[in-house]
């Protein structure tokens, strides 16, 4: 009988620790969502709750991703010339790997300091990560040999301002977003041997000229940084991603486009959301809206297929996150919005520490909310902002927070850490 109950929970156990994977920007399913009971910590510092802290090299904002006793995050040089790829033990810290990926003779200038040429997330399951550095780059690596499986570098876009979009997977398809000043479109690779399975390009038009015969939309008015959500809806998976001029729907398995919203904003970089039978949408700059597609919405889409738009204060880059009834967002300024996502009325607005790139997460009943000038602001979800805790490290926010059990894995511009009571 003891052998049976310990047999039993031993099962149990491994179904919990494989569940609890980080495996992708913003986590299991895309939506910042903590899935299984986290005891995560309240406060911390740089001496407490602290198990580890270990110095990244080079330069990225690529969110952590985790499977078993795994972190992998990736880095570059800050001309982009050399891009590398790392693993840390998750109890430890210990570099498991680390190694020189790619090099670059001429990589294009990032032309800010906000972006770097390895902030694209990666994404890992069980005996493989998928590295992806936009058009530079995308790998397949072993996490048991640590041997290259396969390489694309053959997918290319002018990515203007450095690449930023991390890929995601559907099925036996890693799905690419490439959004350039040059050229805009989804590809898919099968993930076993790196081959294309389809290409989808852009059908907004980028090409309308002004009175004085030159293009109305160059350079920044046609990238994009937004990673897609891919969920299913009644049963048919559906892929949503916000280009510049655009939101679409995609079916992930083909790449054909179900419907597609126009819209004046550009350079979008947050990641939509799913609930309550509808997609959840920011268009990006320019006066960005939050916009809520019925979930049935097909072809062009006018105006019927829209629940709800709210506009005030919405983040171009930060993605949202859907808690219960609410969608909170905080925008690059730190205005911190609760909406209500049954109909679009504003909860609260509250300006909150500091300035915003990094996305936040959920878990253990607290939202996180971590700041370019190193603090993790911990809030109490509910219809009025209830600051729990404020958390300072030494260096600033770009990545977004990862999870793992009990503990907080935090990347900051110079250090990672795992953070846990």
């Amino acid at each position: 009988m003891k052998s049976i109950l310990f047999s039993v929970f031993m099962v149990c156990m491994a179904a919990h620790f494989t569940f609890a994977n980080w495996n992708q920007f913003r986590g299991q399913n895309n939506d910042g969502l903590v899935q299984g009971d986290a005891a995560l910590p309240t406060e911390w510092s740089e001496s407490k709750n602290m198990k580890w802290k270990v110095t990244t090299p080079n330069k990225g904002w690529s969110t952590p991703v985790l499977w078993d006793n795994q972190i992998w995050i990736t880095s570059a040089t800050e001309d982009g010339k050399e891009m590398f790829v790392h693993c840390y033990d998750f109890e430890s810290g210990n570099v498991l790997f680390s190694a020189l990926l790619f090099t670059n003779s001429a990589p294009e200038p990032l032309g800010n300091d906000v972006n770097t040429y390895a902030s694209c997330s990666s994404y890992i399951e069980e005996g493989r990560v998928y590295v992806h550095y936009g058009s530079y780059g995308t790998a397949c690596i072993d996490t048991k040999t640590f041997e290259t499986v396969w390489i694309r570098r053959d997918l290319h876009c002018n990515h203007y301002r450095g690449p930023a979009s991390s890929p995601v997977m559907y099925k036996d398809n890693l799905i690419l977003t490439m959004d350039g000043s040059d050229v805009q479109y989804q590809a898919a690779l099968n993930k076993h041997d790196g081959s294309t399975v389809w290409i989808t390009g852009r059908t907004s038009n980028y090409t309308d000229l002004d009175e004085n015969g030159l293009p109305k939309r160059e350079g920044d008015f046609r990238k994009a940084f937004a990673t897609p959500l891919i969920v299913e809806v009644d049963g048919e998976p559906r892929m949503y991603v916000t280009a510049t001029n655009a939101t679409y729907c995609y079916n992930p398995l083909n790449g054909d486009e179900i419907w597609k919203y126009d819209h004046p904003g550009y350079s979008p970089s947050s990641m939509a959301l799913y609930g309550f039978d509808m997609a959840y949408v920011i268009t990006g700059r320019q006066a960005p809206d939050l916009v809520a597609y019925k979930k049935d919405a097909g072809g062009l889409i006018t105006g019927d297929e829209i629940v709800w738009k709210f506009s005030r204060a919405m983040p171009s880059m930060v993605s949202p996150i859907l808690v219960g009834d609410y969608i909170y967002a905080v925008n690059n300024g730190g205005v911190a919005t609760c909406i209500n996502a049954h109909n679009g009325e504003m909860v609260w607005q509250e300006r909150m520490d500091g300035q915003y790139y990094s996305s936040p997460i959920y878990g253990d009943g607290k939202l996180y909310f971590c700041n370019v000038q190193g603090q993790t602001t911990v809030v109490k979800p509910g219809e009025k902002l209830e600051v729990l805790a404020k958390n300072k490290l030494d260096d600033g926010f770009m990545a977004s927070p990862a999870v793992k059990g009990n503990s907080l894995i935090l990347r900051t511009t110079t250090g990672l850490y795992r953070i846990e009571e």
